[in-house]
């Protein structure tokens, strides 16, 4: 196996061209082991550990620009505040010793359907892209095109992620998960919610219950209309049971999951219901006490 270590992003695009093969790896929490049981066995390891732009962010115009090895540790610490669901998806990832390592980039490169930053990048809204770079330039993916199939993204053969761009939270976000035990497990399913004041819009997020991560976009819609014709978004009133049990529904009917060892379908899209009805409780909650409190 021939081991690639360049120094500069430009070294690397370089070479990723060179040897399109070449698996990229920066915290290596998911290659390694799929490496160490034998799942995969590139030919070349393209290694951008040295490059630290890749572990950098900023904010500018509303829009966090997350670089792709900005580990999820970080993200709790320091992007709390204007990523919410991400940062509570941060805390559901692995071990502490994952969470220093492992970055977003890394679940974005793997587009596993159980990767946890997925829901929540769904949820975060539309205008989340994905900056995908190589030597013929730098195009922007919307989060919606980038997942193609079951550990399948849209990236091309010579490009690496350099990026995420995702919107400033303006309201509320939650994220839930289900697993065998509390820690250091892959979710049975999972579910981002967001609300987004601004523009009137909710984000929803469906994970390891598809063969890839979606929206529940009837559910989306469902609840937007509801939202809007009832003058909530002004008032912040209470929802309703119906609300949630009908957005619980429609989320559970937007899955298509399987039985695997972790869990069965049919538990699956339960868990969905439930998982959904709680967290648009929790958000709506939140979103009323800010109204209750500028008024």
């Amino acid at each position: 196996m021939e081991f690639l270590r360049p120094a500069t992003w430009d070294e690397a695009l370089a070479v990723k061209a060179e040897h399109p093969t070449a698996l990229p790896i920066s915290g290596g929490t998911d290659v390694m082991v799929e490496m160490n049981f034998d799942v995969h066995r590139p030919a070349a390891l393209l290694d951008l550990n040295r490059i630290t732009e890749l572990t950098e962010w900023s904010i500018t115009d509303g829009v966090v620009r997350l670089g792709a090895a900005v580990p999820y540790s970080r993200i709790i610490d320091e992007l709390s505040e204007p990523l919410p669901g991400l940062a509570r998806a941060a805390h559901t990832v692995g071990s502490p010793q994952i969470r220093n390592r492992g970055g977003v980039g890394g679940n974005l490169g793997g587009a596993s359907p159980a990767g946890d930053a997925h829901p929540a990048l769904l949820a975060a809204g539309r205008d989340v892209f994905v900056e995908a770079c190589s030597v013929r330039g730098t195009r922007l993916i919307p989060i919606d095109e980038f997942y193609v199939g079951v550990k399948r993204n849209s990236l091309e053969k010579d490009e690496l992620i350099r990026a995420v761009l995702i919107p400033v939270a303006d309201g509320p976000q939650q994220f839930s998960k289900i697993g065998t035990r509390n820690a250091m497990v892959i979710a049975v399913c999972a579910f981002g919610f967001a609300l987004h004041p601004k523009n009137h819009t909710v984000g929803t997020g469906i994970g390891s219950a598809a063969p890839t991560p979606r929206r529940a976009v009837e559910a989306e819609e469902y609840l937007q209309g509801v939202l809007e014709e009832r003058g909530l978004w002004e008032s912040g009133a209470l929802l309703g049971t119906e609300v949630t049990q009908r957005f619980g529904e429609l989320v559970k009917a937007a899955a298509s999951p399987i039985d695997d060892v972790r869990g069965t379908a049919d538990y699956r899209r339960h868990s969905l219901a439930v998982m959904a009805r709680r967290t648009l409780t929790w958000t709506w909650t939140d979103y009323s006490k800010q109204i209750r409190s500028a008024a």
